[in-house]
């Protein structure tokens, strides 16, 4: 009985210590995994729980994965979250800490529907590690997540600014407005050279 005891208590210490949280102060388990299931449930009863047309997985479904996974791989520890699609983002999926809020990206898993699981496994590692530091690539590794998305084409945002160099013409797309750049191919060496100043050509902004 004494030895049941011992393991138990060792186990707990196991559990509490894989992550050094931030903001988290974890209360046990059973409690934690009670919170989070009456907190997807009362999501759920607000969101649609039929698969949508594209085949991903209902939100309902979402929720279950969230539970099941954070008891294989965090102890049951990490806290309630809510987990919603986004039909505008073109990444996988983020984390916002201040919401506690998941994102899943539609458009991305239109194209990578197999890819669900290791995004929601990535975002829930951001709940204990939020910037992609060496403790969250381990973490990674131990849950078997992947660190970056894949690209595609489809995910590209169409440019808002195309720029373009004086001297050889070649064009430069970019997202933000560019203040001192010249021409990579034009300059020689990394320093700025105003001969080569990249020029505006057109702003794409709707």
């Amino acid at each position: 009985m004494s030895g049941s005891k011992t393991s138990s208590r060792a186990l707990a210490r196991i559990n509490y210590d894989l992550f050094e949280p931030e903001n988290i102060a974890p209360p046990a388990p059973a409690t934690l995994y009670t919170s989070i299931r009456e907190h997807a449930q009362a999501t759920v009863s607000r969101e649609e729980v039929t698969p949508p047309d594209d085949g991903l997985p209902s939100v309902a479904e979402l929720y279950r994965m969230f539970d099941q996974f954070n008891l294989i791989y965090f102890g049951g520890k990490l806290p309630p979250t809510v987990i919603e699609y986004s039909t505008r983002m073109r990444s996988a999926g983020s984390y916002t800490p201040g919401r506690r809020l998941i994102r899943i990206g539609r458009k991305y898993h239109e194209l990578f529907p197999g890819e669900i699981s290791d995004t929601l496994k990535h975002e829930m590692i951001h709940i204990v590690h939020f910037r992609h530091n060496t403790a969250f690539k381990a973490e990674a590794a131990r849950i078997g997540a992947s660190l970056k998305a894949r690209p595609h084409p489809d995910l590209l945002r169409p440019p808002k600014y195309i720029y373009f160099c004086p001297e050889c013409g070649r064009e430069y797309p970019r997202q933000r407005r560019l203040r001192m750049a010249s021409c990579g191919y034009c300059t020689k060496g990394k320093t700025f050279d105003s001969r080569y100043k990249l020029r505006l050509r057109e702003a794409c902004r709707k």
